[in-house]
């Protein structure tokens, strides 16, 4: 082990193969055993599959990739390891409300007490604006109120965009790709390790939950939850180390927050249209409906996979476009990403409301 762990530092991406490895093993296990004790989720008016089936996907996703964590970077726990106590909470949480669905107060509060460990305690925060609004280092305080609000806002939005086959994993993919790639780039092995390890079982329970219908399963909120959670990680040491200025120029990314911002716009923008929508109509931000992008575009007549590969493909031209804008100022890739956004939306909603028409019509 002593040899294999340099070689894994110097070739962070194998891991991919040990976390899938991992996670093809023990997905079986967690499957069976969630029929036997009924952790199901059964078909209602929100749903599109048939029969009971399985929504604790997130628990073999954590198994696998911890594992592997544990196994080739214990490092990045270690030296942090009030991290894992809430990476620990933010599973519970998830697992408990896909069981009982517990009150939005109660998942918040479990939210946010995983926070305080991973922010206060382990102090995986985001310290600098760099240079948004002419701001740099920011104040303790406030270090804390911003890095706690993007906290919630990226774990809900995982959350919420979880509402097909293979979205939120199959984006999950390219997140921890990108930041993989990244890390690996600027020298920290033991995030490139871990984002490598997410990836490999991301695309085990992508797998299942997008090809298989024997043995297909849901990822449910304990996967969701420990989706953001893992994100929020990455995203606030991608901004930090960017801070600190001792990257090589090439590898600098100047507007590191609005690069993060894009690289996962199409969650966060969904979460962000949806609320206001919900609020200008006089309905609770946190009321269930049908009115986010997979669902729009259901309305259309596309399928699960077709969306979800579209959604990714999307997500992909957005990543490509957070690195080229890598330099550009906060305020303008924002502002640029947000009416590229507008515009598909606006594009969406004229194909919906033109669907909608000529189904009325063919049924009169």
């Amino acid at each position: 082990m002593d040899k294999i762990i340099p070689y894994i530092h110097k070739f962070p991406f194998l891991v991919v193969l040990v976390s899938f490895a991992i996670g093809y093993f023990f997905m079986p296990v967690v499957i069976r055993i969630a029929k036997n004790y009924n952790f199901v989720v059964s078909p209602n008016k929100r749903t599109s599959h048939s029969g009971e089936i399985p929504n604790v996907g997130g628990v073999n996703i954590f198994v696998s990739f911890l594992i592997t964590v544990f196994l080739f970077s214990f490092e990045v726990f270690y030296s942090v390891q009030f991290t894992l106590l809430g990476l620990f909470i933010i599973l519970i949480v998830g697992f408990i409300d896909d069981l009982i669905n517990i009150k939005v107060s109660s998942k918040l509060f479990g939210e946010l007490l995983a926070a305080f460990f991973l922010i206060v305690i382990a102090d995986i925060r985001l310290s600098n604006l760099h240079g948004f609004l002419g701001i740099y280092e920011i104040p303790l305080i406030f270090s804390y109120f911003l890095s706690f609000f993007v906290f919630i806002v990226i774990v809900n939005a995982l959350n919420l965009i979880d509402g097909i086959d293979g979205l939120a994993s199959g984006l999950g993919i390219l997140y921890s790709l990108f930041f993989a790639v990244y890390f690996q780039l600027i020298g920290h092995p033991d995030l490139s390790i871990t984002a490598f390890a997410m990836t490999g079982s991301l695309i085990v329970f992508f797998y299942y939950n997008v090809f298989s219908d024997k043995n297909k399963i849901f990822m449910g909120d304990s996967g969701s939850l420990l989706l953001g959670y893992i994100f929020n990680v990455f995203i606030f040491s991608f901004c930090e180390i960017n801070a600190s200025g001792d990257l090589p120029e090439k590898y600098q990314m100047s507007a590191a927050p609005a690069v993060a911002f894009t690289v996962l716009i199409v969650p966060l923008f969904d979460t962000i249209r949806v609320m206001i929508t919900r609020i200008k109509k006089g309905y609770s931000p946190f009321r269930a409906d049908r009115n986010h992008v997979h669902h729009l575009m259901l309305s259309l007549g596309l399928k699960h996979r077709q969306v979800t590969f579209i959604l990714m493909g999307i997500s992909a031209v957005f990543i490509i476009l957070a690195v080229l804008g890598r330099n550009l100022s906060n305020g303008v890739l924002a502002l640029v990403v947000l009416i590229i956004c507008s515009l598909l939306t606006k594009i969406l909603w004229t194909l919906v409301d033109k669907n909608k028409k000529n189904t009325n019509l063919a049924n009169k």
